[in-house]
């Protein structure tokens, strides 16, 4: 890491979160600056009193570096950005009715700052705590303005005061109003965008987990599958392909029903799942037929997985009413290696012909395939 980006970082910070709340700080930063220049400049037209100006000068560059740190600090300080931002705003509205005081007839520019601030506000505020703010500016600009007309009438005329006073007022009510309309529009694209997560959400998982069984479908390990090809072959790459069929399953759905037959499917596919390893995926091929993929894995390991599968699978007893007997379920597996870089359409189907041959040697088995070897059924 350079010089540079270790003081940025330093300076900055890592996170985006405060990264963008010290952008705030330094756009308010360059509106202090501008100010500090224009009273600069009329301090040296003999507008403004240098000597009345300097504790204001210093005490906005005093609070600028205090913001500075308090959002530094923030985590530390447990400060929500919320508060960061009152407090901001109430020492920036301090300030800008100083300013007001200080800059005699060219004061009126400062109310424009005064509708910034407010506006810098809204996009970090409540309306309720940005009317606070609206009250707390006009309450202080009112003092002040009816101290310099007691203190001095001839520099700051009463009719001109309750003008400035007036317009100002209207400006902080319409930016509570547009504040509020603003904060409205918000909540709504919020809980928008919540309701669009939840539905992309839904239609992912609808895309690729079966419904019935929770399992992966077939379009997603189709997906996954494309993914393994793409990735290569040799020794670290080995993957094996296992076909499952359940005995008999037209014989229960025929005799107790589609309801029996689908609680046989979800009572199969949960005790399938627990015998799985972490990066293993079965997914549900159609009907009552799975398919297993297992990543670096031999063909001895595969057969076992599969048999201490076939074990978990047969004690589970599926219950129905009382007057029907307990469902029980097995499986027929064949189960092959991908030799190489084959497709995993030619090992699918070598796993095709492994499972006909379970299924035609008397079903409740794994058979598994070696290239160019019998069959052997475990």
């Amino acid at each position: 890491m350079s010089l540079r980006s270790k003081l940025l970082r330093l300076l900055l910070g890592s996170e985006p979160r405060m990264r963008r709340m010290l952008g705030y700080w330094a756009a308010t930063w360059l509106l202090y600056a501008m100010a500090m220049l224009l009273i600069f400049s009329l301090i040296g037209s003999g507008i403004v009193d240098a000597a009345a100006a300097t504790p204001l000068i210093r005490f906005g560059v005093t609070s600028m570096f205090g913001c500075y740190l308090l959002i530094r600090g923030a985590d530390l300080l447990s400060l929500r950005p919320d508060q960061l931002a009152v407090l901001q705003s109430l020492l920036a509205l301090t300030c800008n009715v100083g300013a007001y005081a200080l800059l005699g007839p060219v004061r009126g520019a400062s109310l424009m700052v005064l509708l910034v601030i407010i506006v810098f506000s809204t996009f970090s505020l409540r309306t309720r705590a940005t009317l606070t703010l609206c009250l707390v500016a006009a309450v202080e600009l009112g003092a002040t303005m009816l101290w310099m007309v007691a203190a001095h009438p001839q520099r700051y005329p009463a009719p001109i005061e309750a003008v400035h006073f007036g317009m100002t007022v209207a400006s902080l009510l319409a930016v509570s109003l547009l504040t509020g309309e603003m904060n409205k529009l918000r909540t709504r694209l919020q809980r928008q965008k919540g309701e669009l997560l939840v539905a992309v959400d839904t239609i992912r998982t609808m895309a690729t987990v079966d419904e019935l069984t929770a399992l992966a479908n077939r379009r997603h390990m189709n997906a996954l599958l494309h993914d393994e090809e793409c990735k290569g072959s040799g020794a670290q790459r080995r993957v094996c392909i296992a076909l499952l069929d359940l005995d008999f399953f037209k014989t229960i759905n025929d005799r107790y029903g589609h309801a029996a037959g689908d609680a046989v499917l979800r009572s199969f596919a949960a005790a399938a799942r627990s015998a799985l390893r972490e990066h293993d995926v079965l997914a549900r091929w159609g009907g009552e037929e799975f398919l297993l993929m297992l990543p670096a894995t031999s063909l001895t390991d595969a057969t076992q997985l599969l048999q201490r599968m076939a074990e978990q699978v047969s004690a589970v007893h599926i219950r129905q009413t009382q007057r029907s007997p307990d469902l029980t379920v097995t499986f027929s597996a064949g189960v092959v290696e991908r030799c190489g870089t084959e497709a995993f359409t030619d090992t699918i189907s070598r796993a095709d012909h492994a499972m006909y041959l379970a299924k035609t040697g008397g079903r409740n088995r794994v058979v598994a395939v070696a290239i160019g070897a019998a069959a052997a059924a475990a």
